[in-house]
């Protein structure tokens, strides 16, 4: 009841923390999207370069988020952005490269042959084959591996409060360092809900495009 009754006093300063803590988490996941996509289908016609790319994202995956900050920090500081927003949007950035390289590489590549002959015996070229077959058939997959990042960095994004750029992670962070559970709780249950909330949403939107006929 304590929770609650926190929750109600200080609601627009969740609201507020809310807001910047998407608002970091989107910044980032259009920008991976805008690079990991096309990466992925580039790297399904050479499998040399898919092995070398997915290892890569593989390890960045594997580096605690903290660690991550504390090389992004210096590296940063040389631009003068070693504090704030840009050191957070960089390792959310990083976070959601690999699943979805890993689920767009997964999808083309698992088109069915006799569905790419097919549309070469019609006369399609390569790149129609690619857009008009592999894509649209690759589509629901995709936005899986979006959906993935998108969790994956709203629980990541709470590290952003340890380097000024503010988020939900601020009410777990001060919540540790006074002892005070109901901060604690405040962040994690908006940090939970934001992430079921988004992935609805994509969820969502996914269905909708499927059913326009881009499965």
């Amino acid at each position: 009841m304590s929770t609650f009754r926190y929750v109600l006093d200080n609601l627009p300063v969740i609201m507020s923390a809310t807001a910047r803590h998407l608002e970091l988490v989107a910044i980032a996941l259009v920008a991976a999207v805008l690079t990991a996509v096309p990466l992925g289908i580039y790297i399904t016609r050479k499998q040399v370069l898919a092995d070398i790319v997915l290892y890569i994202a593989g390890v960045i995956m594997t580096i605690p988020s903290v660690a991550l900050l504390g090389f992004l920090i210096p590296a940063l500081a040389i631009i003068g952005q070693g504090i704030g927003p840009l050191p957070a949007i960089v390792a959310l950035f990083l976070y959601a490269q690999l699943p979805i390289i890993r689920n767009t590489y997964t999808a083309i590549r698992s088109v069915d042959p006799a569905i790419i002959e097919a549309a070469v015996g019609i006369g399609m070229t390569p790149r129609q084959v690619l857009w008009r077959i592999q894509v649209p058939l690759a589509l629901p997959v995709v936005f899986a591996g979006v959906r993935n990042a998108v969790v994956l960095n709203i629980g990541v994004g709470s590290i952003a409060a340890l380097i000024g750029a503010g988020g939900l992670g601020v009410f777990i962070f001060r919540g540790i360092a006074r002892t005070y559970s109901e901060m604690i709780y405040t962040g994690a249950f908006f940090v939970s809900l934001l992430a079921l909330l988004a992935d609805f949403c994509l969820f969502r939107l996914q269905r909708r495009l499927v059913s326009r006929g881009l499965r």
